[in-house]
């Protein structure tokens, strides 16, 4: 019985399945050649997946040195970024074809 016992709680352990986390969804907007929103908190620490989504009709590039991140969306579409994990602090990031107007900053808390 006590066996039994031992192989049914062994088998009850090894198949449950662990509860992952999942990755945080972000989502920036390019419009008039402008990030909204231009401030995004997101988690330190922990990786994210950022939508861009370009609602321009020309090209835009997310560039930010301090992420190490560089992306170029097409006009009227989407791309997906990873994003960290980052320590806490900020991060800027801007639209290299846009410099002047297409700026943000990420703050990881």
């Amino acid at each position: 019985m006590k066996l039994k016992l031992t192989l049914l709680s062994i088998f009850l352990t090894c198949s449950i399945n662990p509860v992952h986390a999942e990755t945080p969804v972000f989502e920036l907007i390019i419009k008039d050649h402008l990030f909204f929103p231009s401030e995004l908190t997101i988690p330190a620490n922990q990786k994210i997946k950022l939508f861009v989504v370009n609602k321009d009709d020309t090209a835009e590039e997310f560039e930010s040195h301090e992420m190490n991140r560089e992306k170029v969306i097409p006009g009227n579409s989407k791309a997906m970024l990873y994003i960290g994990p980052l320590k806490p602090g900020r991060y800027p990031f801007s639209g290299e074809f846009h410099p002047r107007t297409a700026k943000g900053i990420v703050i990881a808390k």
